[in-house]
C-alpha cells in the first residue's frame, strides 16, 4: 500500500474511533450491538436514516469482500488486498457512523409511523 493510500485509511480509522469517543455519544460496542436492529427498522419503515438503498450498498459491499471474484485478484500481492481494505474500511465507517444516528433516534422520542393514521 503506498503512503497516500495508508494515511487515508489510518484517517479513516481514527475518525471512526474520534466518533465513538465524543462525549455523550454511543460508544463502539453499543454502536456495534445497534446494527442488527437498525437494519431491521430500515427494512421495516420504521428508521428513515438510512435509505434500503445505502443498505443495499453495504450488502453488495460484504459480497464483493468474500467473493472470490475481484476487481483486482487477490493473487496480486498487494494490490489484490488494496481493494478489499478499502471497501472493508467504506463498509465499516458506514456502520459505525450510521449506528451512531440510530442510536441518537432511538434514544430521543423515535416518533413512530402508524400506516393509515393521519400524520399533523
Amino acid at each position: 500500500m503506498d503512503k497516500k493510500r495508508s494515511a487515508a485509511a489510518a484517517g479513516q480509522a481514527w475518525a471512526i474511533y474520534s466518533e465513538t469517543q465524543r462525549p455523550g455519544a454511543p460508544g463502539f460496542w453499543e454502536r456495534f450491538r445497534a446494527v442488527p436492529r437498525m437494519m431491521k427498522a430500515v427494512l421495516g419503515g420504521r428508521y428513515k436514516g438510512m435509505s434500503v438503498r445505502t443498505l443495499g450498498l453495504l450488502g453488495l459491499g460484504l459480497v464483493y469482500i468474500v467473493s472470490p471474484i475481484d476487481g483486482i485478484p487477490d493473487m496480486l500481492p498487494i494490490a489484490g488486498l488494496v481493494d478489499d481494505t478499502g471497501i472493508a474500511l467504506w463498509l465499516f465507517a458506514v456502520l459505525v457512523r450510521s449506528a451512531g444516528d440510530f442510536v441518537a433516534w432511538e434514544r430521543s422520542a423515535r416518533p413512530t409511523v402508524i400506516v393509515g393514521e393521519p400524520v399533523s
